[in-house]
């Protein structure tokens, strides 16, 4: 047991009850080695400097996760309009955020502006879309929080944010309008931003 705990991840004790907050002074260089140290867990920084780090998913969360990042990978491949981007992917975004999401999207253009030096490091770029999928450790208005003052704050375009637990989705665009699915009979829709993007809802339904 003893020689167990010395080998573990300090970080997996640490959200043994769920996600950690914490505050810390270092650098944008100091947290970007941080993170990609320690790769297995979701880790972020908000605009304030607060760092969150997540649990790991447990297996119907992942399932879901990968539900949602499988239909925007097939998609993104379909049509190579842009990259879509896997959960392990952190942005730096304008307000000083360091973030992930649960599937992002970034168009050829946008990408044609980042050099390859950039492209090899947490870049400093903001997706066109992202997607957050809600987990069991995840708080609900904290995710809603995000959608609005980090993601669409920052310059995305359109996000959904899908919770499985309850079967609702939510519909986030730069323009401030906002819908709320109620139940999972129904789909999401990519809108001009994904153009021919459907996610079938009926993919997460847990009956």
């Amino acid at each position: 047991m003893v020689e167990t705990l010395q080998t573990e991840n300090p970080l997996a004790l640490l959200v043994g009850r769920g996600p950690a907050e914490l505050k810390t002074q270092m650098t944008r260089e100091q947290f970007h080695h941080f993170v990609l140290s320690n790769g297995d867990f979701k880790i972020e920084r908000d605009k304030f400097g607060t760092i969150t780090i997540h649990p790991p998913m447990t297996l119907d969360s992942g399932f879901n996760e990968g539900e949602a990042f499988f239909a925007l990978k097939l998609w993104s491949k379909s049509n190579q309009l842009g990259k879509a981007y896997s959960p392990t992917t952190s942005f730096d975004l304008p307000d000083g955020a360091t973030c992930k999401a649960d599937g992002a999207w970034i168009s050829m253009k946008k990408l044609a502006t980042l050099s390859e030096e950039e492209r090899k490091r947490i870049a400093a770029v903001v997706p066109e879309f992202v997607l957050e999928v809600r987990s069991q450790s995840d708080r609900l208005g904290k995710l809603k929080k995000k959608m609005t003052d980090t993601w669409i704050a920052n310059g995305v375009q359109l996000a959904w944010l899908i919770d499985p637990i309850q079967e609702k989705a939510w519909v986030y665009r730069a323009d401030g309008s906002k819908d709320e699915i109620t139940d999972f009979n129904g789909s999401l829709n990519g809108e001009d931003v994904l153009p021919g993007f459907v996610f079938d809802l009926r993919e997460m339904k847990t009956t």
